[in-house]
């Protein structure tokens, strides 16, 4: 079977990176990553960035990028990332209140449309990273992450589809992937056990208010570690067209994040990619 360039998002390995940009960017190098996703630039231009990513033999081929820094100086946000030389910006995470079913939801849209046309203007491409929650119910019965979709147009707007929450969200990630054929150039590898549960959204730094006692039966796993069928998912990433796929693991617990990091890599080499 084909296969495609494998990259790490590199918010798995964030507590290395505050430490130490440069070494750690050799450590993931070391564990067979050619590609990377950034989440963040840790206080270093886009100069500086891709600097260390071609002396470390790293290409950038997406980054996660706050819709709100996007927004805020458009033009400059987006010529540091072509600078570091990417190819997407990905839209990471939308906060309670911009998302299905909220009252700012339709508002946001018009944001991720505008910031779609800039990039398209730039030579770069848009894309959405989901979680579960766009996979609440639209009064008219559509998925949030399908409304979405829907209402911009491929030019401006292209999937990163993340397979966890595919999962969690109720649906077969390979199955989502093929829905998508042609319109999702990069995937996200993600592997978990468990299942949805309160307080999830604590694993990835988003704090919660209540005070009840955390009960959490839902945890990340490095890839193939976990529940997800990756042959599958692998196969349909690749029949529907995708560029590249993504390693991310959220939280790594007891594992140090860079060893989670080989640990996923080397699944994938055991599956020939």
């Amino acid at each position: 079977m084909k296969t495609l360039p494998v990259g790490l998002q590199l918010y798995t390995v964030r507590s290395e990176m505050e430490k130490d940009v440069a070494a750690t960017l050799k450590a993931v190098k070391a564990a067979g990553y050619d590609y990377v996703e950034p989440a963040g630039l840790f206080g270093l231009t886009g100069e500086q960035f891709r600097a260390l990513l071609d002396k470390t033999g790293l290409k950038a081929i997406c980054a996660h990028v706050a819709l709100a820094e996007m927004l805020a100086d458009t033009d400059k946000c987006l010529d540091t990332y072509k600078t570091i030389g990417c190819e997407y910006i990905a839209v990471p995470y939308l906060a309670e209140g911009q998302r299905p079913g909220d009252e700012g939801f339709d508002e946001v849209l018009k944001s991720i449309d505008k910031i779609g046309a800039a990039c398209a203007a730039k030579g770069l491409v848009l894309v959405y990273h989901n979680h579960d929650f766009e996979f609440k119910k639209m009064p008219d019965g559509r998925y949030g992450l399908d409304y979405m979709y829907e209402t911009i147009s491929p030019e401006h707007l292209q999937t990163e589809l993340d397979t966890c929450w595919v999962n969690v969200g109720g649906e077969d990630p390979a199955a989502y992937i093929r829905k998508y054929a042609g319109r999702c150039p990069v995937v996200h590898l993600k592997d978990f056990v468990g299942s949805k549960s309160e307080h999830m959204y604590e694993l990835i730094g988003i704090k919660s208010d209540d005070k009840e006692p955390v009960k959490n039966t839902f945890e990340f796993r490095p890839v193939g570690h976990g529940k997800q069928n990756f042959p599958a998912i692998l196969e349909a990433s690749v029949e529907s067209g995708a560029k590249y796929v993504i390693v991310e693991q959220d939280n790594t617990y007891d594992i140090p994040c860079l060893e989670a990091a080989k640990m996923s890599r080397d699944y994938l080499k055991s599956l020939n990619w």
